[in-house]
């Protein structure tokens, strides 16, 4: 089984980084759409999305932004994160199948355990899509822990039974 294994705010160093990546699938594109209540149809519906500047269906801005937030809990500082601040600056669109890579640098340390982190996300392409930073409080003591699997989702039409 896979493993989390944070990075305590002693461990940390301006200058460190990680890197996260995950692509987007119509199945994640439409569970982000479902859970957040965002059916803004120029992420859903292909007809409307045709008529957009962007000529086809986009991801929402915040999966790039819950991208980040999951780089945060497993990859640096890991689980045991506290999320505090996120600014964000959406610099393209993300596109079905697109592969998004977070890139977290720790920018500095602040007291009482709170790190600074600039935040890039790049697609396949190496086009930045977002760029940002999000403060959190890392975590204090170390922490390995089994990577927790998740449920299959499969999605049908409200219709279906």
């Amino acid at each position: 089984m896979e493993v989390l294994e944070n990075l305590t705010y002693d461990e940390l160093n301006v200058g460190d980084s990680a890197t996260y990546s995950r692509t987007l699938t119509e199945e994640e594109l439409i569970l982000f759409a479902a859970v957040s209540g965002d059916v803004n149809p120029i992420h859903i519906d292909a007809k409307f999305a045709s008529q957009s500047i962007f000529k086809e269906r986009v991801a929402h801005g915040m999966w790039s932004g819950a991208l980040i937030s999951a780089a945060l809990a497993t990859v640096m500082p890991g689980p045991g994160t506290i999320y505090l601040e996120q600014s964000l600056k959406f610099k393209a669109p993300v596109k079905l199948q697109d592969v998004l890579s977070v890139t977290l640098t720790v920018a500095e340390k602040l007291p009482r355990g709170r790190v600074v982190f600039d935040c890039k996300v790049t697609n396949q392409a190496g086009d930045v899509v977002v760029e940002g930073s999000s403060k959190v409080i890392a975590p204090a003591e170390k922490q390995v822990l089994d990577r927790p699997s998740l449920p299959r989702i499969i999605i049908g039409s409200p219709d279906e039974e």
